[in-house]
């Protein structure tokens, strides 16, 4: 208690001692991938094979440009993904390289700038306050120390036609709890993170969800050329819980209409998001 106490301590006083504190954080992604082969003649080896090209593929690279009370997180760098191949269906629920995620900290709400299959839709919402649980244990991320927190979270499990055995499974997803753990540094006085991450006494340089891990790779703090932080502003204005609803929808389409094509006689890979 008298660690956590201190750390707020010190983040209140170097918050107030930052006015213009600014910089940019890349980083990197790693995804949790549900493989599921249904074809009997692939082997273990041809499975594992496949499994670490999706494991590459689907690595992405994030930018978090921010000031003291704004940020935009966005995806750098666009890898090519796989889209199908004979029998392999691949289903991604995930963000795009034209997505824009704006959060303002001090109004304590965000934008988000999706594309869906071509239709531009603006999220706006309140942001998410979790009740983060400071812990002793810490380590090193690159030059800075870092601090451990974790959370717990309930998260929509989403249903497929790969999981759907019977009409009352089509109906509102399951929810399940999660632990998100999280690595801060009070070096770095912004209480903010990759995507919709934030809250705790210093800025987020790795957080884990079970699904998604997230890792700072390169931080460069007050450049010399001033961040300029744009809120998005196109596309259609919606709020968090319809987005996912017309997401969710879009996805059944897409697997019933490769089920129809056949496309659902060899293997289903599911990206989680």
């Amino acid at each position: 208690m008298i660690r956590v106490l201190i750390l707020i301590f010190l983040f209140a006083c170097k918050s107030l001692c930052s006015q213009n504190f600014q910089g940019v954080v890349t980083y990197k992604t790693n995804r949790k991938i549900d493989f599921n082969a249904d074809d009997s003649k692939m082997n273990a080896d041809m499975q594992k094979q496949i499994q670490e090209m999706l494991k590459k593929q689907f690595q992405r690279e994030y930018s978090l440009s921010f000031t003291n009370s704004e940020s935009v997180y966005k995806e750098v760098q666009n890898l090519e993904t796989p889209k199908s191949s004979g029998g392999m269906t691949i289903i991604m629920a995930g963000s795009g390289i034209s997505d824009v995620l704006y959060k303002n900290i001090k109004e304590k709400r965000y934008a988000n700038k999706r594309d869906m299959m071509g239709k531009l839709f603006l999220i706006k919402d309140d942001l998410e306050k979790l009740d983060w649980k400071l812990e002793d244990e810490t380590k090193k991320i690159g030059a800075y120390q870092c601090y451990k927190a974790t959370a717990k979270r309930m998260r929509r499990i989403q249903n497929t036609l790969s999981t759907m055995n019977s009409e009352e499974e089509k109906g509102e997803p399951k929810e399940e709890e999660i632990t998100i753990t999280a690595w801060y540094t009070p070096e770095i006085p912004i209480s903010n993170g990759p995507g919709n991450y934030g809250g705790l006494p210093g800025l987020i340089l790795e957080v884990n969800d079970g699904e998604e891990n997230i890792l700072c790779s390169k931080i460069v703090l007050n450049p010399k050329k001033e961040i300029e932080i744009k809120e998005p502003t196109k596309g259609k204005i919606i709020k968090e819980q319809e987005f996912e609803r017309i997401m969710e929808k879009k996805i059944r389409e897409m697997e019933s209409h490769m089920s129809r094509r056949g496309g659902g006689d060899g293997m289903r890979i599911r990206i989680g998001g």
